[in-house]
């Protein structure tokens, strides 16, 4: 399935988005399906580690830190401005 939606990647940080889904591609698509990033899941970005990298991220009320190249392939609709 070919998602058009913005990247998790792309949200700033302390801002939230819903999942649509995940690149097929992505290496760890099903782990992350398991832990929660399932379609309609509310995710949102806590901060960044002191050189950018990875990210602390909230979803399902679990802290998660992903690389930003892995929030590359998780789409997400997000409204610029919507905390």
């Amino acid at each position: 399935m070919l998602f058009v939606g913005t990247s998790l990647a792309s949200v700033p940080l302390g801002h939230s988005a819903t999942v649509e889904g995940i690149d097929r591609r992505h290496p760890l698509r099903k782990r992350l399906l398991e832990l929660g990033f399932v379609p309609g899941a509310r995710v949102t970005l806590v901060r960044a580690a002191p050189m950018g990298d990875p990210l602390e991220l909230i979803a399902g009320g679990t802290h998660f830190a992903l690389r930003r190249k892995d929030l590359e392939l998780i789409f997400v609709e997000y409204t610029e401005g919507a905390a």
